[in-house]
């Protein structure tokens, strides 16, 4: 049975590729937090390549559809997406503003030197193990725009 005395929390964890998302996220999901990831669901269908726009569009709606389902039963919600875009944060404070959750944003602030580093260490060998080039993780991170301080409540973490 689902948490009933309280709203649910809903944390969108925002940052470029190899910020560090999954690693605080998975810490949320071992507090009984309910973790929801593309590349997860990916793995799980069997995917291991960039998925075609239809596939994520297909994807997506399936994991809104989840996050409404858990917040309904009252579970707690990590949203292990990326987040990159403001368009995609106002996304989901629309899809979840009906319920009454307004959802926590989380920002892994990691310098472009760091995620580099990490990303040496990816090898594809499970879903969140995505690989990913010093070239393609350089043009996410130049991509990326990070959240503002009216997309409150924000957690900036460094």
């Amino acid at each position: 049975m689902g948490n009933t005395t309280r709203q649910p929390r809903v944390v969108m964890m925002c940052g470029p590729g190899g910020a560090g998302k999954t690693t605080y996220a998975k810490r949320l999901e071992h507090e009984g937090w309910t973790r929801l990831s593309f590349e997860v669901e990916f793995w799980e269908r069997g995917i291991t390549t960039v998925p075609s726009a239809e596939v994520v569009a297909e994807v997506a709606a399936d994991l809104k559809a989840r996050l409404l389902g858990h917040v309904a039963t009252g579970n707690d919600v990590v949203l292990d997406f990326g987040f990159w875009f403001r368009r995609q944060r106002d996304e989901f404070r629309a899809l979840l503003a009906p319920q009454g959750i307004v959802p926590e944003t989380v920002y892994i602030a990691t310098s472009l030197e760091t995620i580099l580093s990490r990303i040496g260490d990816r090898l594809g060998r499970w879903a969140d193990d995505w690989p990913l080039t010093e070239q393609t993780a350089t043009a996410y991170f130049e991509r990326f725009e990070p959240p503002t301080p009216e997309e409150r409540p924000l957690e900036v973490v460094r």
